[in-house]
């Protein structure tokens, strides 16, 4: 809701020169507090972690209209960033609790449907509230929909069966909290792929402007319906043939979307390239989240799963950066730029094929 707004209103207290730091502060944070809301949920509880997400959100969200200051505003939205660090942990490890694994991918795929959906709403009840009521009014719709979502997490039945109350030894971490081992071949895939994520944001308007398209949302829109349209379909598909395959048919579309990018030289391409990716991500994401849950010890759910989305933010923070170094506002660097993201695709790609074959052969060694 408030992310299209947000760079008007930093203009508006005199900061428009930090407008880049809206999306990096908040994922900072997001990052930084994966460890913590890991440990959290294993130890406190899957409820209490979803609870604290949306409670920063809520604060956060009144705040805003108090805020008169460049300083005050990207402060708090280095505090924001905490709801992104815990809410999406406590979420995921608790529908890995209550369905079987044999319908993880498709919960998973269902979770990252509703995600879709909102990211894609949000904007424009947003925005329509803005217009209408105003910048203050639509801060406190947000803190509405956080209060809601609170309402709805108290109304669920905890499924952490031993839990421990809040105590000190809960914000201590260690080494063994910042990564779980087991889902590391996750983590790694998500790193890759996860780069086109944060290019393709960053580099994409001035792009589809360079070609030609006027309306610089339309490119996000097909990504979000093409990402929408199969998230269902690839959950269920991994439940039937496999994490490893799904994902290696995903990580090969993406490495041709980038390819189609890079190539790309009228409105017509891109549009086709970025509903290929769409379609590369919308299959991708939920695969991870449900292979990362598959392999996370049973009693470390919450910290296998913060680990993906560390390296989830990490692949995008780094695309994000990297790709604007490589763009470096020159049209005639698109080519490379997004060549960069297909070369990183389809090392995943091979990564994963890799993973498959001596993943066999430690099979076959175990047979009798």
């Amino acid at each position: 809701m408030l992310i299209p707004e947000l760079p008007g209103y930093l203009t508006s207290l005199g900061g428009a020169q930090y407008k880049g730091l809206i999306i990096s502060l908040f994922t900072v944070t997001a990052m930084v507090s994966r460890p913590f809301s890991g440990k959290m949920a294993d130890k406190v509880g899957r409820k209490p972690v979803m609870v604290i997400g949306s409670l920063v959100c809520f604060f956060s969200s009144m705040l805003y209209p108090a805020i008169s200051t460049v300083f005050g505003f990207l402060l708090l939205r280095l505090v924001h960033g905490f709801s992104t660090g815990f809410t999406p942990t406590g979420l995921t490890a608790y529908l890995s609790d209550i369905i079987p694994a044999n319908k993880r991918g498709e919960a998973m795929g269902l979770l990252g449907t509703a995600g879709t959906v909102g990211m894609a709403a949000g904007p424009a009840i947003g925005g329509a509230v803005a217009n209408n009521f105003g910048l203050d009014a639509m801060f406190y719709t947000s803190s509405g929909f956080a209060i809601s979502s609170i309402l709805i997490v108290m109304g669920v039945k905890e499924t952490l069966s031993q839990r421990q109350g809040f105590t000190t030894e809960v914000f201590k971490i260690h080494k063994r909290d910042l990564l779980e081992p087991r889902v590391l071949v996750t983590c790694i895939v998500m790193l890759l792929t996860a780069y086109s994520y944060g290019a393709v944001y960053t580099v994409m308007p001035d792009f589809g402007e360079f070609v030609g398209i006027k309306n610089k949302g339309l490119l996000f829109t097909i990504l979000t319906v093409a990402s929408l349209s199969v998230r269902l379909i690839a959950g269920k598909a991994s439940d039937k043939y496999g994490r490893r395959r799904v994902l290696m048919v995903s990580s090969a579309i993406a490495t041709v979307s980038m390819l189609l990018l890079a190539f790309g030289s009228t409105p017509q391409d891109l549009m086709l390239a970025i509903m290929v990716y769409g379609v590369a991500q919308g299959t991708t994401s939920p695969t991870l989240l449900a292979w990362a849950t598959d392999l996370s010890d049973e009693n470390h759910k919450g910290r296998g799963i913060s680990s993906l989305y560390i390296f989830m933010e990490m692949g995008i923070g780094i695309g994000a950066f990297a790709s604007g170094f490589i763009y470096a506002n020159n049209s005639a660097n698109f080519f490379t730029t997004f060549l960069t993201c297909s070369v990183l695709c389809f090392i995943a790609f091979v990564y994963l094929i890799t993973h498959w074959i001596r993943h066999t052969r430690m099979q076959k060694l175990q047979e009798p």
